[in-house]
């Protein structure tokens, strides 16, 4: 693995890994002196482990409810490097993550982990120019982002209930890698606590204090139809993500009153119930309107610009991760099956949306999660074919 600064050592690596470890196990597990008469408190629940293997990849949709921690990691290629065997090897090594088994776990319990792996443009194109997952995501407007944190070969995502797991895991992956990737950037996100939204759905608040990613496809029908590829068979099973890292300005946004915020996102703060009128998991009432001719969804709050009715696309699966660096913001990311859909979204946005205002993309980039895949068909091997 080569980054902006020399790959360190398999021995570098156990060893920082190694102290990481011992050191948060020491943070937990320390008694508090302050409270002799304290009970031990009841062990957390076990995590139920999510399987790597299947007809599409574990962190998309399985678990049912996404984990707290992510780390998105996007790196590219060495110019000479065959994507097929360097996949394939990265699926063995989940496989190897999620049970257990792997030293480079260092010993710690999997519990939820997953880790979802997705190729960029330049790949795609280079097993197919038509395939989906070749087009390159288009720039927006309020967008300051550096070359290096534009695009990328290769994305893995790793999430978990624990946080201590993610860098492990990275550093696991990027080990088995080797030389053979240079990483370009990668984030630390996590997600806030699930508010129910009713008929067993959930959904975390984002930073800006308001429940995020009410609409998507829920339904296993809904899914069918616009997050999973249904073909080419190369791709069939797999999805396109989109990840956008944005900064916030909260101090601007704090200081509007909650009525300013509420038209900002065209649903009340304290539930996400839609200003129209209904339940929080209805679709808001876009024509409603008050005795004086107002819209109650005012005509630029993202309710209404992002409403996949309004504008003509498909339903995206969203998901909003709060961060701390480089700067205060959210990474934002989204899976469908047509790219059309998050970029016909963000343009109809782009007019008018009052959201808008209060962010500023710093990294941007389009990947094609690959299918799932199995000891018989190795990760990427429809694409790229099977390792020899």
């Amino acid at each position: 693995m080569r980054r902006a600064a020399p790959h360190p050592s398999r021995r570098r690596f156990l060893d920082v890994t190694g102290a990481m470890v011992a050191a948060g196990l020491t943070a937990g597990c320390t008694p508090d002196p302050a409270r002799p008469g304290r009970g031990a408190p009841s062990a957390p629940a076990t995590p139920v482990t999510v399987p790597a293997a299947g007809r599409h990849q574990a962190g998309i949709t399985l678990p049912r409810t996404a984990q707290r921690n992510l780390l998105a990691v996007v790196a590219d290629l060495g110019p000479d490097v065959a994507p097929g065997p360097l996949l394939a090897e990265l699926g063995q090594t989940v496989s190897a993550l999620v049970a257990g088994t792997d030293p480079r776990l260092l010993g710690l319990p999997p519990g939820d982990l997953t880790v979802t792996v997705g190729v960029g443009p330049r790949l795609v194109r280079a097993a197919g120019a038509a395939l989906p997952g070749a087009t390159d995501l288009p720039e927006f407007s309020r967008e300051r982002i550096a070359p290096r944190a534009r695009g990328g070969d290769l994305l893995m995502q790793i999430c978990a209930g624990d946080a201590l797991l993610l860098p492990v895991a990275a550093a696991a992956l990027l080990d088995q890698a080797g030389a053979r990737l240079r990483e370009r950037w990668r984030q630390s996100a996590r997600r806030g606590a699930d508010v129910p939204l009713g008929n067993g759905l959930t959904a975390p608040r984002n930073p800006l204090g308001f429940i995020d990613g009410i609409v998507g496809p829920h339904t296993a029908a809904e899914q069918q139809r616009d997050l999973w590829l249904t073909g080419p068979p190369e791709v069939a099973g797999g999805t396109l993500a989109v990840l956008r890292r944005m900064e916030l300005d909260l101090p601007r946004f704090a200081a509007l009153s909650v009525a300013e915020q509420e038209a900002v996102f065209g649903r009340h703060r304290a539930d996400g119930a839609p200003l129209s009128g209904g339940p929080v998991a209805a679709g808001p009432d876009l024509g409603a309107k008050t005795a004086d001719g107002r819209y109650l969804v005012p005509a630029d709050a993202h309710a209404r610009r992002a409403n996949p009715a309004v504008v003509g696309t498909g339903l995206m699966l969203r998901r909003s991760y709060s961060i701390d660096d480089p700067a205060p913001g959210l990474l934002f990311i989204s899976f469908q099956n047509d790219l059309r859909t998050f970029t016909a979204t963000l343009t109809h946005m782009d007019t008018s949306d009052a959201l808008l205002r209060f962010t500023t993309t710093t990294a941007g980039a389009t990947f094609l999660i690959l299918p799932g895949f199995d000891r018989q068909h190795p990760l990427g091997s429809r694409l790229f074919g099977r390792p020899r």
